[in-house]
């Protein structure tokens, strides 16, 4: 069957029409209608009920996010939310949104369950500590795929975490995958987080993230809040792991980011 055909299943209906979107570069999404005249979003990939459950948890906090229509091991159905791709006039409103998401606050940093990026294993074991739990979880992971000389300067530094972030800070629910692209907002609105890679970790995580290829300004830390002390000095750490992810993913383009995210924190 076609996810198409597989998406109509599941809302025991029959496709009449399906358009791929734009984007999905790690699984295939479609704009299905229904013959019964119904809309939805259908999304493939290999853990689409591992992402139910994160999308369902998302919205528990109050953060908006996609419905779930339905889901199986094959494919995710979702409401189909109005808005388009990136913040753009809605800083605001993420700032008001990330500070539901992040209120949500467990007691142990990962996830139930790992899962991937294509090809890049994403690891969410629990640690003993959260220096641990990033130079474990989010960096070494990455050594046996780098080249020797990086790999040595990211080894350097996971072996210094522990002097440079806080041992048990929040563990805040984290979207896991903060860039502008998984942001839809409409009329200065933020509508749904969407593609989330949850896990918990302090809110910094996604913070950094957001700031590595988007540019948070004055309205996002109104409705947010201002900077932990001493933010800016973690951001690089922070923000290295999506850079080895999108090195891995799409080639060395992305070596001269990693790169100079090591040099600002002087490794």
């Amino acid at each position: 069957m076609s996810l198409a055909e597989i998406g109509a299943a599941l809302l025991g209906g029959v496709a009449a029409q399906a358009e791929k979107l734009p984007g999905g570069n790690l699984s295939q999404i479609l704009h299905l209608r229904l013959a019964d005249g119904r809309e939805a979003i259908v999304k493939g990939g290999p853990a689409p009920l591992t992402e139910a459950a994160m999308l369902a948890g998302i919205a528990a906090t109050g953060a908006p996010a996609p419905r779930v229509l339905a889901a199986s091991a094959d494919a995710l159905v979702l409401e189909r939310v109005p808005g388009s791709s990136g913040p753009g006039g809605a800083w605001h409103s993420l700032g008001t949104a990330l500070a539901a998401l992040h209120g949500d606050v467990g007691e142990r940093y990962g996830w139930d369950n790992d899962y991937a990026f294509g090809p890049v294993a994403i690891e969410n074991g629990p640690a003993e500590d959260w220096p641990r739990f990033w130079a474990e979880r989010r960096l070494l992971t990455h050594l046996p795929h780098l080249a020797p000389d990086l790999a040595v300067r990211i080894e350097r530094l996971a072996g210094d975490l522990a002097q440079r972030l806080p041992a048990r800070p929040k563990a805040s629910l984290l979207h896991g995958d903060l860039w502008g692209g998984n942001v839809l907002a409409e009329g200065g609105r933020v509508t749904a987080l969407i593609d989330p890679a949850c896990y918990r970790g302090p809110d910094e995580v996604d913070l950094a993230m957001l700031a590595l290829f988007d540019r948070p300004g004055p309205e996002f830390r109104a409705a947010y809040g201002p900077p932990e002390p001493g933010e800016a000095e973690r951001r690089p750490i922070y923000q290295l792991w999506p850079a080895l992810v999108h090195l891995r993913l799409f080639g060395a383009g992305y070596r001269a980011l990693v790169e100079r995210l090591l040099g600002a924190l002087g490794v």
